[in-house]
Order: structure tokens, then sequence, then C-alpha cells
């Protein structure tokens, strides 16, 4: 069980199902047990094998369901797999992308948490202490967001799976690190370095308005793809930047110091352990005015 807020600051406990199962196996020894199996990427892609095929069709109505899902907000198409739904796009006008240069933008659908790295390129979430350098694993590149803060971007399964990039620039070489798939979800986080140890992969976009912004995107649970689109080049603020296949995904970025000043709600959620539901395109920060001097 966890807490989550809304912009307008309604705070409510997420207790699903999935929530209390995940709970169990993190929790206890048999479920470990089982977890070991389950996090490996072997794994992962038997099940992706699965969910591409016509047979995991039956799937998508009771998902729709019991998630309440607005079909009408994404472009009608006939579906082939469970896959081919799970990363079903929005209609055109679905996400409203703003225009002023200032405005630091949610990258996707998510519960979002922001943490601030100290000198040491440290930072705390829940009860797991990360560095930044073993997270991308360049020390020569975590120093220089020394200051800064890290946001998380954590998806649901119920959320729109794909995600864009937060403002125009030039993306550098995508770095790929292998990892294992633990969940996202809370449960794992309270036990496990999960951002350290799951396959993600990240480049670095040199942002017109908030100075070099590291996007990084972690694989999950039954996750067994990242689907980026074209590696490095020019890109553009609400650019597609690719999708996740089944399961809950995260998307993080970096920010260095002196750069963005996320929003006050988020700041004051993400101390008191709170994630903040946002959607892709939504202010959450605002670029720092000595950006500019």
């Amino acid at each position: 069980m966890h807490l989550v807020a809304d912009r307008q600051g309604q705070i409510e406990e997420e207790n699903s199902l999935q929530d209390r199962l995940l709970e169990w196996m993190y929790g206890h020894r048999s479920g470990r047990v089982m977890l070991r199996l389950l996090v490996l990427p072997c794994v992962s892609k038997i099940g992706g094998k699965f969910l591409e095929s016509r047979f995991s069709l039956i799937l998508i109505p009771p998902f729709i369901k019991s998630h309440g899902i607005d079909m009408d907000a994404y472009e009608t198409r006939v579906y082939g797999s469970y896959n081919e739904f799970f990363k079903r796009r929005l209609n055109p006008e679905g996400r409203r992308i703003p225009e002023a240069p200032d405005t630091f933008i949610s990258p996707c659908d998510s519960r979002l948490s922001v943490y601030r790295i100290d000198g040491g390129k440290e930072f705390v979430v829940k009860h797991a202490c990360y560095t930044l350098g073993s997270i991308l694993r360049n020390e020569k590149l975590a120093a220089k967001y020394a200051g800064g803060y890290v946001w998380i971007f954590r998806l649901c399964v119920e959320d729109y799976h794909r995600y864009v990039y937060v403002d125009n620039g030039r993306e550098s070489k995508r770095r790929r690190i292998p990892g294992v798939f633990h969940t996202v979800n809370p449960a794992a986080g309270n036990r496990f370095p999960i951002y350290k140890e799951n396959t993600r992969e990240y480049s670095v976009v040199k942002t017109e308005n908030f100075g070099p912004v590291i996007q990084m995107e972690v694989g999950a649970l039954f996750v067994g793809r990242i689907e980026n689109r074209k590696d490095g080049g020019q890109v553009k603020r609400g650019q597609e930047k690719g999708n996740f296949a089944f399961g809950g995904s995260t998307v993080i970025l970096v920010t260095g110091q002196g750069r963005v000043q996320p929003d006050q709600d988020i700041l004051e959620n993400s101390a008191k352990g709170i994630e903040t539901r946002v959607k892709l395109g939504e202010k959450v920060g605002k670029s720092v005015i000595d950006f500019y001097k």
C-alpha cells in the first residue's frame, strides 16, 4: 500500500490486488524464491512471446473493464495481440504539449517522484540509497549532475506506455545496460536497488532550454523490450522517443544543478514519500532564470 496525490492535492491509498500480490512476493521468503526465476530476462522473453500471439487477445476486454480505460481516447484499429493493444497510440489531439520554452514537461503518463542529488552524487528512493554513477555506469557523466535532480516517472500497467522528449535538442548515442526485470512497484523498491539492477537504456539530450538532460528507460517485470526509435540526432519537444512492451515501467530524467526547478507540490509530496500523478506533456517544473544569464 502506498500514497499517490493528484495535482489538486487529493491523496489516496493504492492497494490493488496487484499491489498486494507484489508486496507478498517481495516480503516473504517463498515469494522471493519465485522471484529469482521471474526477474530473469529469459522469463520476460517467454512471457513476451505469448503476449505477441493471437491467443493473448482474450486478455484485452477484461483489462479494459477492470481499469476503466476510455478507448475513445485512442486510435481506432484492430489489434492482433495483447502487446499491440498495450502499445496503443493516443488520438493526435490526445495530449497538448506546452510551447513556453521555460516549461519542463512530463515525458509520459505516470506517478512522479523527484529527488535531489547531493554533492556525492547520491540520492535516496524510499529506503534504497543510490549513486548516480552506479545507475549510469559512468562516474564522469554522473559528476556533471551533482546538485541537480533525479525525476522518476513510474508507469503502471494501465498507463499510456509511449514517451516523448521533453525539449528540442540533440540526442547522443544511447547506452544499453543489461540487467534483470524487477517490478518497479514500491513493493520492490523498498527491498531492492531496482534502478541499478534492472535492464535500462539512456542517452543525453543537449536541450535548448534546460541544458544537458539524461533520459533513461528502465524495463520491469515482464517487460522484455524497451522499444526506442532512432538513435541520436536532432529531436523536438513532444516527439515520440519510444514505448515499453507489457508491464509497469519507468522513465528517469536527470537535470543538472541550477537548470530546472521542480513544481513545489511535487517536491513536497516526494519528501513525504507520496507520488504525484502526471500526464504526458503536463508541466512539472520550470527552467531556472539564472540559466539564461
